[in-house]
This record gives structure tokens, sequence and C-alpha cells, in this order.
């Protein structure tokens, strides 16, 4: 069973998860995640080569992982100028390279699991329990529902729990240097028949050459999604960032995560965890 690879301590999943009983009311925002104030000190220089291959030293030595974090979450309703927070849930998020993620969550208000999500090889499951619910789909298919948990896709937390290493020949450096900050920017481009566009950009700390931020891009250019990278520790002998803020802008969602212990390269995340058996009785949602 997929409990029995998880860690025995309880962990916390997005508030996000919570939309299934949660009211509207607006609340007080919560400060994203952000680095710590950094001491005045030194600039460091990279070359475009050096900071690619920083990108292949925090991705390539990740082959699975088994995270213990917690996350809240915050809707926007760009309609009604309001923002929603939900309160913190139990869960836990396993990852296996290439592209198969899957996230747990549990509520302490609401017994057994509210929430169960898959992708493997492009397949997106989503089960929701109290609503015997199971959309099947893409793992990037569309969100155009008004319950912002039936919105949640995999494909936004593959593409912040990863930095992907970019083709050197498709990347452009930008030193973002100047009186309010100091940065390095890698602007990643992919080839749209004869043309090239942006797809993703990585910023750099001057101070620290740290990956501290990750913008993704739509086939139109427009920013997709914001992920703010800090607070980068060792698990397993391999550095991954511990605080993670993670931006929806087109979705209108924010979910912050603070890892609370990570299990690298678990022998515990295998393919077998990655399968989501259609529950009894489910009524199934299919999205385009």
């Amino acid at each position: 069973m997929f409990g029995a690879c998880v860690f025995g301590n309880r962990i916390k999943v997005a508030g996000v998860l919570l939309t299934l009983w949660s009211t509207s009311a607006c609340l007080v925002r919560r400060e994203a995640i952000r680095p710590a104030l950094r001491h005045p000190g030194p600039l460091l220089t990279a070359s475009k080569e050096q900071l690619i291959a920083r990108i292949h030293d925090a991705s390539d030595p990740i082959e699975s992982f088994l995270m213990n974090a917690s996350l809240s979450a915050s809707v926007l309703n760009p309609s009604k100028g309001m923002i929603t927070e939900y309160p913190t849930i139990d869960g836990y998020i396993l990852f296996h390279r290439p592209a198969e993620i899957r996230i747990l969550g549990k509520a302490p208000m609401w017994p057994g699991t509210i929430l169960d999500m898959v992708c493997h090889e492009n397949r997106f499951q989503l089960h929701l329990p109290r609503k015997n619910l199971l959309l099947v789909g893409d793992g990037n298919a569309p969100g155009n529902s008004n319950n912002a948990l039936e919105n949640l896709r995999p494909d936004a937390f593959l593409k912040s729990l990863t930095i992907a290493p970019p083709d050197p020949g498709l990347t452009i450096l930008e030193n973002d240097t100047n009186q309010t900050g100091a940065v390095y920017i890698l602007l990643i481009l992919a080839r749209a028949g004869t043309e090239l566009r942006l797809v993703r950009s990585v910023y750099f700390d001057r101070y620290s050459l740290r990956i501290i931020e990750q913008r993704t891009f739509d086939s139109s250019g427009s920013l997709a999604g914001d992920t703010k990278y800090s607070s980068w520790k060792t698990y397993q002998g391999i550095s991954y960032p511990s605080a993670i803020d993670i931006q929806r802008v087109q979705e209108n969602y924010e979910v912050q995560l603070l890892v609370l212990n990570m299990k690298m390269n678990s022998p515990n995340v295998t393919p077998d965890k990655f399968v989501l058996t259609q529950p009894p009785g489910a009524t199934v949602r299919r999205l385009n």
C-alpha cells in the first residue's frame, strides 16, 4: 500500500486542498516565503556555463524523493479583489524522474484521505474522496472549475519542485545588478518552428550563486508560474531548497512549501506507488 512507504511522522500539505469545505471569506494574506536578508559582501561572478553547471548540480543527483513537508495556500479571486487563505493539512509528496509525482493529503477535521493526486506517464488522476470524484486527464490539463482544488495539476508541482538543466545553445545570460539587487538571470529559450520563444528564466543570487527563483512562460510569452527558493539544505548529500513558494499566476493560487524532512533517492519510491486504482462508485470526470 502507498501508506506503507511513507514516513512515520505526519506532515502538512497544501491548504489549497481544503477548499472542499472551506468558506470564501477573505483573510489577511500571509507573507510570501522570501530568502533571508543577506549581509553585505562581495559579489560573485560566473559565466553562463558555470551557472548551467550549478543547475546540473542541483538536478542531476535526484532520481526520486519522498518529501515530508508543510504547505499553505491562498487563492485569488480577481473579480472581487479578494484573497482567500486555507489552513494547513497533512500529506506526502513522492517524485520519481522524469515526471512521476504523487500527493496524498489529509486534514485534521476530516478522517482519512481528502486528496490523492497522481501523475504517471503524463496521465493525471485526482481523487477527492469526500465527493468520491475522480478527475482524469493530461498532467497539464487546463483548470476551469470554480473549486480551486479541482484545478490543482501535477504539472505545477513538477515544474516547481525540480529545475531542469537547459540546452546551453538555447540560453542567454543577463546580469541584473543595480542598487536594489544583484542577480544573474539565465533566459531559457525553445524553438517554435522557425522562431525562438522564452520558456523559462532561472535567477541566481550573486552573493551566493544560489538559485533563488524560476519563472515559466506559456506559448504566448505570458508568465505562467513564478517559484522562489530559499533555505537550501543538504539531504543525504544532495542540496535542495527547504522553502519553496509556488505562484501559479494564471490559475490565481499560491502554495508555500516548507520541507520538514526529505528522503532522497529512497528505495521506497517504486513504480507501484504511482498507480491509482479507480475507487468503487467514484464519479469519473475526464478533462480535455
